[in-house]
């Protein structure tokens, strides 16, 4: 696995001596890369297009009369707990005190999700989800514990998936998987007040062969359904956006914001970039280069020099969009339906609702992340304008929330769609069609340097739409930079050590 680098003994603590580097983008991906490379002996300088750094960590925070008002991640929200190198920056940038958990779908009895008779409790939908469920399969001679395996399997499948490719997964809970865990005792995986649901996530990891009896589609969507729907995830109290503004503090190079790439020239002995600042367009050649933005935004800029194999992975690597939508409400009224936390899956164009902890100050409300969705869901919200988007979500949500309704109960909203942002373009690669010999070649090939222009970001990466994936590959870049032999225009010298083995 990569590891974070240690520092090295040597001239400036470089191997070779120091390098000069430039980051493209001011992402997780170019500030770890930096923090890397600076920790190696290297000069680093990051060049972001937008006045922003963070990327896709976006903490949107209401205003609050002057004090910390409520916020809304409008980006990355959480992280799993065993995303390590994640949990690794966390720690070594202070940030362990603000570690909480992040309560995800159906963590809360007292959230909704749609069913054939309307709105039901997580907590009263076993029998209708069961009932629904088994009026799908050719025989019903299951027991009663497999039934609801597979009714909360697919109601976390259709709560997570676009709904068009949920349509795709729908049937691919199969006979074969079913008569598999219908000879597993199912009761230690039993959740909720009264039992009513089942614990996928605990289950999977205990039994990771019944993995091989779900079709390949559904098993390469799985990780997504477990990572979503396990306990054991984790949020920083004080908003997200503190993991970049920690790490920038620590970079000593300059970030530069508002200085947009928009040409790329590489050459045996530079990297030339063409660099948009206002209504100037100026040239810097560099040494080294770094590329984290989104290869969405990179196909978009003039590239020379590439060679062909590395401009079709440019152009072909696809990226799901997502659009959030918060409302900053008068009260936490979901407090008094019940809900503590957690998440409803609400259907229609609005999919996820989430229901993030009412910390502040009550006088200045709280935040309801109103919809969350990604694929065609997410493109049909961007296409609508502000004032259709909130018209839409504010209409489908009042049929679970009629308090919404009341009046001045919604006190502002904030939104971001990932997919028509202008220093995106998509919110995250996502390969869940893909058999893993491929993704693997596609990340390889996304990775592979050019000469002296090397590539990080979650798209480089084995854990792509994660933070962790963004991190991993930018040490990973980190490595290779050091490493790279630029007399022999080709990166590693035959005693590099791989990055992937932690070694450094």
């Amino acid at each position: 696995m990569t590891a974070p680098l240690q520092e090295i003994d040597g001239p400036d603590g470089a191997i070779g001596g120091p390098k000069k580097v430039t980051v493209i983008g001011a992402g997780i991906a170019g500030l770890v890369a930096a923090y890397e490379l600076e920790r190696l002996g290297h000069h680093v300088q990051i060049i972001e297009g937008s006045r922003e750094i963070g990327g896709r960590i976006h903490t949107h925070r209401f205003p609050g009369g002057g004090r910390a008002g409520p916020f809304a991640e409008l980006g990355a929200m959480r992280i799993p707990a065993g995303h390590r190198l994640t949990m690794h920056y966390i720690a070594e940038l202070g940030l362990q005190n603000q570690v909480r958990e992040f309560r995800t779908l159906f963590s809360d009895d007292a959230a909704y999700l749609p069913s054939s008779s309307g709105y039901l409790r997580v907590r009263d939908a076993r029998e209708t989800l069961v009932n629904d469920f088994a009026a799908g399969l050719p025989n019903r001679h299951y027991r009663e514990n497999t039934l609801l395996f597979g009714a909360w399997l697919d109601a976390s499948i259709r709560a997570i998936a676009p709904r068009k490719f949920y349509d795709a997964l729908h049937d691919e809970i199969g006979v074969e998987l079913l008569n598999l865990v219908d000879h597993i005792d199912l009761t230690p995986y039993r959740r909720g007040s009264a039992g009513n649901r089942i614990d996928l996530h605990a289950f999977f990891a205990d039994h990771p062969q019944v993995r091989s009896f779900c079709p390949p589609r559904l098993e390469r969507f799985l990780d997504d359904v477990l990572d979503e729907t396990s306990s054991t995830i984790v949020r920083l109290r004080n908003g997200m956006d503190e993991l970049p503004r920690r790490l920038a503090s620590r970079i000593r190079g300059e970030i530069s914001t508002g200085q947009e790439v928009v040409g790329i020239d590489v050459r045996d002995e530079a990297v030339i970039l063409r660099i948009r600042q206002g209504f100037r367009t100026l040239t810097k050649t560099c040494d080294y280069v770094v590329c984290t933005v989104p290869f969405t935004v990179l196909r978009r800029m003039r590239l020379t020099g590439f060679d062909q194999d590395k401009l079709d992975i440019v152009h072909q690597t696809k990226y799901w969009p997502a659009t959030k939508i918060a409302f900053h409400c008068r009260e936490p009224f979901w407090e008094k339906d019940g809900i503590s936390g957690g998440a409803s899956f609400t259907g229609g164009l609005v999919r996820q609702t989430y229901y993030p902890p009412a910390d502040g100050d009550p006088a200045l409300g709280a935040v309801l992340l109103a919809s969350y969705a990604i694929g065609p869901d997410a493109d049909a919200l961007s296409r609508l304008s502000e004032a259709e988007r909130t018209a839409v979500v504010t209409r489908e949500l009042s049929v679970m929330h009629p308090e919404l309704r009341r009046p001045g109960m919604l006190l502002g909203v904030a939104g971001r769609a990932w997919g028509s942002h202008r220093w995106s373009w998509g919110a995250a690669t996502v390969r869940w069609v893909q058999e893993a010999a491929l993704r693997e070649a596609e990340r390889r090939e996304a990775t592979r340097p050019q000469k002296g222009l090397f590539f990080a970001g979650e798209h480089c990466s084995s854990k792509p739409a994660w933070i962790e994936g963004a991190i991993e590959s930018a040490i990973d870049a980190a490595h290779e930079i050091e490493w790279y032999e630029p007399r022999a225009n080709r990166v590693f010298a035959a005693s590099r050590p791989s990055p992937s083995d932690g070694s450094v």
